[in-house]
């Protein structure tokens, strides 16, 4: 439903109001929305749908989700005639869009999680209809993609605090721009995202026969297969037949809603994949993200395939991210982070830098903690993602620029385009190289006219991370404005904020043993877990940048960083005690079985007490595990999540390692669980028709 059909619906001058009230913020009048109303159900009769739903995004976190986070009820396009005649009650009904029900809906907020905020005796919450995003139809429902706020206001998802945050990108950035002058066309500035979605597929029977995916969304046990993804063959390999017909279908489902897809394509790891659709503004392009990964589950379900999106579903092999490519331009067409040809453009690409600089350096644990969570903890530093400690990576050529900045010299010089290479074969033209080589091991790397958020969590909604950097990056241009402001000029303003935020440049190895040395030497923050960042989170100097770019009030910082802890805290328990489960009631059993075979031979051979030394040692180590969850502290949510980690989280990994032996040495036929092989790869060869 986007301006095209509201000027089909609508008409023409309701289109050019709501167009212009995007940009100005002004409210949509009642005779507007009454319009925009009818046209809707319009635009949904003329698709043959019948329901429509007000969309929301709660602050549920995604560690073992196999779609979407998202929150919705399906209504029907139906209300009572209420100018009929006759009594209340018995009023005829009739096909429409209810009245109101467009922009505003209310529901329980006290059955979501919300730090607090809500209780059951006061539990309204009250979802409204970002207009910035259009909703569109699926599967029989019109998608209204909507904010969550409590009776009073506060925040109790992760879109509120995107559209705030892009608010505030949008007023700084005009601020910038009218101090830098030159830019007196630009009425809006726009922050754009897009995704790079990546996840592993598993068969329908392989996903039911094993617990832990289904409780968990990843393995608990699994020995290492004796070919993983050591030769490199899967990475931009052949896809499979089956996930190629999934995949089409995903592909044109998405165009169906506005949402392209211009890439697919084998990942890393044995089983895994990635889709990736065209840039657009980041608050709709976090919302397809979202209905793309709950097509993905639906249709996959259709194939016989479940798709997994949590972040270490397999040990040994990578894992899943989410790179979020994120840039911030104008409504006259300029790319902030886009160096250019021209001087000018080259000089705004440095203020850009330095704001950006002065972001990730001042506001390092607002950044890390946006990617915190269970899930992640298994993948950031693990030679397969970015580390856990934030910096950025400009390359080295921009690098040696900010030191010439610093050291008096223009800002402008930095342009886009590399050298021509010769490719040494006369059937191949030159190849123009980027300015930049690619920097995989940073988590904030710049790649040609944006910069690639790489920590993110592959079953994370994209709204909060890219909230939070939209906050801090509008922090940044607020300081150099105040700097300009209090007489600066800018090429000193600049070069003064690279200079006392240099730090946070990195352009090394980001998996080397000597960064978080060196990390440690500049005064970088390496919170190296989930837990960590989230006792960073809710800090004064925090709590004062929310509130100064208006995107949380202390109360709502203090009600985040709670529903982090209990979400934390109800991942680690769940696994705990899904582990337990599955080794009392499948794994032991088959270690018994398999030891009385040898038992009945000769108990003094040693395949008898080689198994009987590794057996006992998989029920000691659970004894131990199910010791640990019955400690379990319940009075503080903090306290808790510290157990969770430091206790339950070493005692899950010791019995994994005791069971991962075991698996090698338990017949085949009897061991419980399917084994990492059958799970990448059993299913690659199975053609299920839809």
């Amino acid at each position: 439903f986007d301006f095209a059909a509201i000027e089909k619906f609508g008409g023409a001058d309701v289109a050019a109001r709501f167009r212009e009230a995007l940009i100005t913020g002004e409210k949509t009048t009642d005779d507007d929305a009454k319009v925009l109303e009818k046209a809707l159900y319009e635009f949904c009769c003329s698709h043959g749908c019948i329901n429509y739903a007000h969309w929301f995004f709660p602050m549920r976190y995604g560690s073992g989700a196999t779609g979407m986070t998202a929150g919705l009820k399906h209504d029907c396009l139906i209300d009572a005639d209420w100018g009929a005649p006759g009594i209340p009650g018995l009023k005829p009904m009739k096909t429409c869009m209810p009245r109101g029900r467009l922009f505003t809906g209310e529901t329980d907020g006290s059955s979501f999680p919300n730090g607090g905020v809500r209780v059951t005796h006061q539990a309204a919450a009250f979802t409204s209809w970002d207009r910035g995003s259009p909703p569109f139809i699926y599967d029989g429902t019109c998608y209204i993609p909507c904010s969550f706020v409590s009776h009073y206001g506060l925040s109790l998802d992760d879109k509120t605090p995107l559209l705030r945050a892009q608010d505030a990108v949008n007023r700084e950035g005009l601020r910038l721009l009218k101090n830098l002058g030159g830019y007196s066309d630009v009425k809006q500035i726009i922050s754009y995202l897009g995704w790079e979605q990546e996840f592993h597929v598993v068969s329908k029977e392989a996903y039911l026969a094993r617990p832990d995916l289904r409780a968990c969304g990843r393995t608990l046990l699994g020995a290492p297969p004796n070919k993983g993804q050591q030769m490199d063959l899967n990475y931009f390999a052949a896809i499979p037949p089956c996930i190629k017909t999934c995949l089409d279908e995903v592909q044109l489902e998405l165009l169906k809603i506005g949402c392209p897809l211009n890439v697919f394509h084998n990942e890393v790891s044995p089983g895994q994949h990635e889709i990736c659709p065209f840039f657009t503004v980041t608050n709709i392009s976090a919302d397809l993200n979202q209905i793309a990964m709950q097509m993905c589950s639906d249709i996959g379900a259709k194939h016989g395939l479940v798709f997994l999106f949590h972040e270490k579903p397999y040990a040994g092999i990578n894992g899943n991210g989410k790179h979020n490519n994120w840039s911030v331009g104008t409504d006259t067409g300029l790319n902030f982070f886009n160096p250019g040809k021209t001087e000018k453009q080259s000089e705004l690409f440095a203020v850009a830098l330095a704001c950006l600089t002065y972001a990730l350096n001042q506001h390092n644990t607002v950044i890390r903690n946006s990617v915190a969570h269970a899930g992640n903890d298994h993948r950031l530093g693990a030679q397969e993602a970015p580390p856990a400690i934030i910096s950025l990576y400009p390359g080295t050529t921009f690098e040696a620029k900010v030191k010439e900045i610093i050291a008096g010299g223009p800002l402008a010089g930095y342009y886009s385009g590399g050298e021509l290479l010769d490719a040494k074969c006369a059937t191949l033209n030159d190849l123009e190289r980027g300015l930049e080589d690619r920097n995989r091991t940073a988590p904030f790397p710049f790649c040609g006219n944006r910069f690639e958020f790489r920590a993110v969590g592959s079953s994370q909604n994209c709204s909060f991370p890219m909230a939070m950097v939209d906050t801090v990056f509008a922090d940044g241009m607020r300081a150099l404005s105040e700097l300009m402001e209090g007489g600066a000029s800018l090429r000193d303003a600049c070069a003064q904020i690279f200079k006392e935020n240099e730090r946070v440049i990195f352009t090394g190895n980001g998996y080397s043993a000597e960064w978080p040395i060196e990390a440690e030497k500049r005064g970088l923050p390496n919170l190296k877990d989930a837990v960590a960042a989230a006792e960073a989170f809710d800090s004064d100097e925090n709590k004062a940048l929310f509130e100064r770019m208006g995107v949380y009030s202390g109360e709502e910082v203090d009600a985040r960083r709670e529903v982090f802890l209990e979400n934390y805290v109800s991942c680690l328990e769940i696994e705990a005690s899904t582990l337990v489960e599955m080794i009392r009631t499948g794994v032991e059993p088959a270690m018994m079985a398999d030891i009385a075979v040898y038992a009945a031979v000769d108990k003094s051979a040693s395949v008898f007490t080689s198994r009987a030394a590794a057996y006992a040692l998989v029920t000691t180590s659970t004894d131990e595990l199910a010791a640990a969850i019955a400690g379990t502290p319940s009075s503080d949510v903090h306290a808790t999540a510290i157990y969770c980690r430091d206790v339950l989280k070493p005692a899950n990994a010791k019995v994994r390692e005791a069971t991962d032996a075991a698996e090698g040495l338990v017949k085949k036929t009897l061991w419980p669980f399917p084994n990492y092989t059958s799970c990448t790869l059993g299913h690659h060869f199975n053609q299920k028709k839809a």
